[in-house]
């Protein structure tokens, strides 16, 4: 079971074309260590994994039917307020 905290110490067998692009593209500062490379690696692929997965499950609720006209009742319920004269701010 992984800890949640601390460090997971781990053998991994990388590829040499990648570990030698990863550090032509990285900054100055991780190309001569590659612990910290690694780790940096994961923290983005896990950012980016992160806004893929928000970003897929609000396009399904924009195309699913129900939420669609949910959201449309509510527009209709509050469009009137919109006509109350106040700056859109």
């Amino acid at each position: 079971m992984p800890a949640k905290r601390g460090t997971v110490r781990r053998s991994v067998a990388l590829p040499g074309r990648l570990v030698a692009e990863a550090k032509k593209v990285a900054p100055k500062d991780l190309r001569d260590n590659l612990n910290r490379l690694v780790v940096v690696s994961l923290e983005e692929y896990v950012k980016h994994r992160k806004t893929a997965s928000f970003e897929e499950a609000m396009a399904a609720m924009a195309a699913d039917p129900a939420i669609r006209k949910a959201s449309a009742d509510i527009q209709s319920e509050f469009g009137t307020t919109e006509l109350d004269g106040l700056k859109d701010d």
